[in-house]
């Protein structure tokens, strides 16, 4: 494990490889699993104003499923966006593939939004988890099995998790941060 400033790093973040091959999963991680994206306080606000300039990037099943749940909702440990009928994220759209992609960074890369997506999307497989009580930060490896192609196109491309999470973490974390972590992962070699 590693410590850089009050963030705590797992070994699986450094040693694990990995890096997405949406050839082979199509972004099943927008529409698998029990939950939507793990979203951050400050990240709420962002989402409610993103909203109006986002909706026209969205189906018309997950425009509805946000009329009526809301942008996000609550779970017992905070917040994630919400979900069409418990599936797929509301801000989930297919492109001509069948591959998932996301209607807020969609319209981030058209210019008519200044923020790219929930930084959960953008670390992951990294999850983030916080201590209040010592106020550290824990990065851990978010082990999925529809995840596999990437595990192995990282094995193949000699790609770390932190290494391909990178611009996630400079954002988050910044470069002075990232560049530690690259460092003390370097020593410890």
């Amino acid at each position: 494990m590693y410590i850089i400033g009050s963030i705590l790093v797992s070994d699986d973040v450094t040693d694990e490889s990995f890096a997405c091959n949406l050839n082979a999963c199509k972004g099943a991680c927008c529409w698998e699993g029990d939950y939507g994206a793990p979203l951050e306080e400050d990240e709420l606000a962002i989402m409610d104003e993103i909203y109006p300039s986002v909706s026209p990037y969205l189906t018309e099943a997950g425009r509805a499923a946000i009329a009526e749940q809301g942008r996000y909702v609550r779970n017992g440990n905070g917040h994630d966006t919400t979900l069409v009928d418990g599936g797929a994220c509301a801000y989930m759209t297919l492109d001509g593939t069948g591959t998932a992609q996301c209607g807020i960074e969609q319209a981030y890369n058209d210019g008519a939004i200044g923020w790219k997506k929930p930084i959960s999307c953008h670390l992951y497989p990294i999850r983030v988890k916080k201590n209040p009580q010592t106020g550290f930060e824990a990065l851990n490896y978010d082990v999925w099995d529809i995840c596999s192609a990437a595990c192995t196109r990282g094995e193949r491309e000699k790609i770390r998790i932190y290494e391909f999470a990178k611009p996630a973490l400079v954002r988050k974390y910044g470069e002075d941060w990232y560049d530690e972590l690259a460092a003390a992962v370097t020593r410890g070699e």
